[in-house]
């Protein structure tokens, strides 16, 4: 019984259009963040702003998924900190374009600062991957 109704609730945000506003539930379903970390993204980033009707639910329009769907990527996936993923928002380059890519000199400026390119940086995640994969092999080995 609770299948039937986990699988209609799933079904009916499936078939909403891309057009439609969703609720935080949803879009935090959509991006695999918790809702109060949306919440927080909306007191960080003045730029998310869901409409809100009675009682404070908040409906968020497509162009606000997609504007959190690219500061989820900025800091989770490419190692920006609120404060950079704020400026980047501030100076208009994550907006600018469908790619949330950075203009060529400042994308190697950024990596610079870090240290580590993109790539090199997801290989070492990869790496580090497999070692506790292998680590954890180890230790439950008789």
């Amino acid at each position: 019984m609770v299948e039937a109704a986990e699988y209609s609730l799933a079904e009916r945000r499936n078939s909403k259009s891309a057009g439609a506003f969703r609720t935080i539930s949803e879009v935090a379903e959509e991006l695999g963040v918790p809702q109060h970390v949306l919440r927080f993204w909306e007191s960080k980033f003045s730029q998310v702003k869901p409409l809100k009707r009675g009682g404070g639910r908040r409906y968020y329009r497509p162009e606000d998924v997609a504007l959190l769907r690219q500061i989820k990527s900025l800091l989770y996936d490419d190692g920006y900190t609120i404060k950079g993923v704020q400026k980047l928002l501030k100076e208009g380059i994550a907006r600018a374009g469908a790619s949330r890519e950075l203009p060529r000199s400042e994308a190697s400026e950024k990596s610079a600062a870090r240290g580590l390119s993109t790539s090199a940086r997801r290989e070492v995640k990869a790496a580090l991957g497999d070692l506790l994969a292998a680590r954890d092999l180890l230790i439950t080995r008789p």
